[in-house]
């Protein structure tokens, strides 16, 4: 393969909702550039992105597939992306190091909540947006219906390049208005027949024709002034334009294809190689210290490893993105994410599973090496002296949790080792060993995604595994003050045990004034404060212990002793033995022996006061609650609020955004177990959520109650 510069590298991801036709649309594109000979298809199970046994098995794509063409004299490199919501943080990944981001529409279905969402990540990371509306040959398919979606959603930056004579089976014409031409294709598609455009549909493509020219000329002044005098524009002037409103995502083309039947695609694939932008037009990245990178093949080489995938009979491959330099093969380089140091004995370009050695790749450029040391996803490796490090790829929150465990408990650190490998081929795949919860939890984006995760292990590994629910890291506290005091005494010969403590504790808020005098009956309770401890905990709020100990009655040498038992009872509250927070402990009196008393007798009164004064004190469970927005299209709106209202949800708001509505609830942390399967479920699988956490709230006197009694049933059987 010819090692191309950085100025004719262009890196696009190739996006869309789940069904509109990436996979199909990627096996066309290789082969109009003469990569592959032949046209897979899903159904045979053949194609170039969908090659792992878990795609086969499923017909769906879960991993992006990098591969790359060589077209008029320009290297494209493209990362196909799933389109499932669930496989999201592939598309997170192909943006973070792709140039521009091509949308594919499904015709029929129009702008999906998958096509917003995208979308916003695309804006989010101001990368220029290409539309394809694929499956114009659908039954259902209606070109004007979907572009007027398209602009409800996307605004009036949406801009037509060509238009279908014909929608429907009978799709084999469309007029380009970029070039002023008639495109037309025999049954089998693949070369059209290029003719002038017919009288009858002159004054449309004039029309917006002339709409394209003033759009590309908005981003260029010399351009405007150019378009003013002389009224039109050269094919050369409209491609300077639309490559800068495509930078500035002021223009959003639309293209028309049908990826199955291979026609347009050709046509598309021009526009992608001489309009889409490259690599050295688009803003240059940064480091973590803020230092700007630009694509320099004279520069210091520094490489991004932004992708691991363990291939079959090869094992690991890792991909990487030449932030700056050139590479060659057999470099040696320093993980500056890691330490240490790597040679890469041989470098490759791929296209799937197919891996090409090459000599060198210079900066912009995408490439594989295999069988590295220590090499992680999101690690920077430098040659010596450059000291670039990257981290921009950040993924969205999980929003599906299981709790997983080995069929056999000897298998666990083998299951751990598993799982640590797969979090990277994917990072929104996240482990966590809860210390709370006694729980190993994996966390991902929605139930196909864990299922597959799951499917993988059980296959590929031959290791079985059960999945549960994660059990709700609960919190505990008080409503009110209350009193008690225990004595700890044991004698066993010799010297024995000796403590007593005597307490208040009442619930703690920022800013409330320092104790002062307590009334429990007819008792009365004047404190004097000695000495205060602030303790921030690990899982929220605080503990304040206060020694108002006078008199000598407990020497202070024990009060650390005691609040090592206040923290007991903490870390495992008297109700569920979930954490308790937000409590303050005034210790006022006690007991101690000359001979018997130790630090261990302090810490058992402390601890057992405690928990009296805990039950006294009108406890209350709080439960985890979560900001949920849910984007679903209209007709389901009702299902969807009646599902969450059932959950307990408490609505925040409703609005419609771009014709998706948009639902905002707080919804307790306990009653999303299964919330991503149930939502697709109820809309068919065209809707998403988010949740990010919001705090903590009391739960409900029944749902106490029965998290009392499932807690008091499960100890007894312990």
């Amino acid at each position: 393969m010819k090692i191309y510069p950085t100025n004719e590298i262009k890196n696009i991801a190739l996006l869309g909702s789940k069904g509109s036709g990436k996979t199909t649309l990627a096996e066309s594109m290789l082969f109009e550039c003469g990569v592959i000979k032949r046209r897979g298809s899903i159904e045979a199970g053949n194609t170039v992105s969908d090659y792992f046994p878990v795609e086969k098995e499923y017909g769906y794509s879960v991993f992006s597939t990098v591969f790359n063409a060589e077209f008029n004299g320009k290297k494209l490199n493209v990362i196909d992306c799933p389109g499932a919501d669930d496989f999201v943080g592939n598309a997170y990944t192909a943006l973070g190091v792709c140039d521009t981001g091509l949308i594919t529409i499904n015709a029929e279905y129009g702008v999906e909540v998958g096509t917003q969402n995208i979308f916003r990540t695309t804006a989010k990371l101001q990368k220029p947006v290409i539309f394809a509306l694929n499956q114009i040959d659908g039954e259902k398919a209606d070109f004007d219906n979907v572009i007027e979606q398209m602009r409800e959603t996307f605004g009036p930056k949406v801009t037509i390049i060509q238009y279908p004579l014909q929608c429907g089976p009978g799709f084999n014409s469309m007029i380009d208005v970029l070039l002023m031409k008639k495109y037309e294709w025999g049954p089998d598609g693949g070369v059209p027949t290029i003719s002038e455009i017919p009288e009858d549909q002159m004054e449309r493509a004039n029309e917006l024709h002339n709409a394209l020219v003033e759009a590309a000329a908005e981003n260029d002044e010399t351009l405007m002034d150019k378009y003013f005098e002389q009224g039109h524009l050269t094919e050369d002037e409209m491609r300077e334009g639309i490559r800068k409103g495509l930078i500035d995502r002021s223009i959003l083309p639309v293209f028309v294809v049908s990826a199955l039947k291979d026609m347009g695609v050709r046509r598309m694939m021009e526009f992608l190689g001489n309009v889409c932008p490259f690599v050295s037009d688009m803003p240059a990245p940064h480091t973590v210290t803020g230092e700007e990178v630009k694509p320099d093949s004279n520069g210091p080489l520094s490489l991004y490893f932004f992708k691991t995938s363990v291939e079959p009979h090869i094992g690991e491959v890792a991909f990487f993105k030449v932030m700056s330099g050139t590479l060659t093969s057999g470099a040696d380089l320093e993980n500056v994410s890691r330490g240490g140091k790597e040679r890469l004995s041989q470098i490759y370009t791929t296209c799937g599973q197919i891996r090409t050695a090459v000599d060198k790749l210079e900066a912009g450029d995408i490439g594989a090496a295999v069988k590295l040391k220590d090499v992680r996803t999101g690690n920077t490796l430098d040659a010596k002296g450059c000291e670039y490090q990257f981290d921009f790829i950040q993924y969205p929150a999980p929003k599906y949790i299981r709790a997983i465990k080995p069929a056999n408990e000897a298998d666990s650190e083998k299951l751990m080792g598993i799982l640590t490998r797969m979090h990277e081929e994917d990072p929104t795949w996240v482990v966590e060993q809860s210390k709370e919860l006694k729980q190993t939890l994996v966390k991902g984006q929605g139930e196909f995604h864990l299922r597959t995760l799951k499917w993988r292990i059980e296959n590929n590994e031959k290791l079985p595994i059960e999945f549960s629910e994660q059990k709700v890291p609960y919190r505990e506290t008080i409503t009110k003050a209350s009193r008690a005091d225990y004595r700890h005494k044991k004698q066993s010969g010799g010297s024995g045990q000796f403590g007593e403590v005597h307490l208040i504790i009442e619930p703690y808020t920022e800013g409330m004034p320092e104790p002062d005098t307590y009334k429990f009956g007819n008792q009365e309770f004047k404190l004097n404060v000695r000495d205060k401890q602030e303790i921030p905990l690990e899982w929220g709020g605080k503990l304040i212990v206060y020694n108002c100990i006078v008199g000598g009655a407990i020497d202070a040498r024990f009060i650390p002793a005691i609040v090592k038992g206040l923290m007991d009872r903490m870390e495992q509250g008297p109700l569920t033995g979930s954490y308790a927070r937000d409590v303050r402990v005034m210790i006022y009196d006690g007991k101690m022996h000359p001979v018997d008393s130790n630090e261990i007798s302090f810490r058992l009164a402390g601890r057992h006061a405690f928990s009296e004064a805990f039950r006294n004190a009108n406890p209350k469970i709080l439960e985890p609650i979560y900001d949920v927005e849910v984007l679903v299209p209209g007709d389901t709106m009702g299902d969807v609020m009646s599902d969450l209202q059932s959950r307990r949800a408490l609505i925040m708001g409703m609005e419609s955004e771009n014709g998706i509505e948009k639902l905002n609830a707080k919804v307790p942390l306990k009653e999303m177990a299964s919330y991503s399967t149930a939502l697709s479920s109820i809309t068919g699988g065209r809707s998403s959520f988010s949740m990010e956490f919001s705090g903590y709230e009391l739960v409900p006197g029944d749902v106490q109650e029965k998290l009392l009694k499932e807690y008091h049933e499960a100890d007894d059987e312990d």
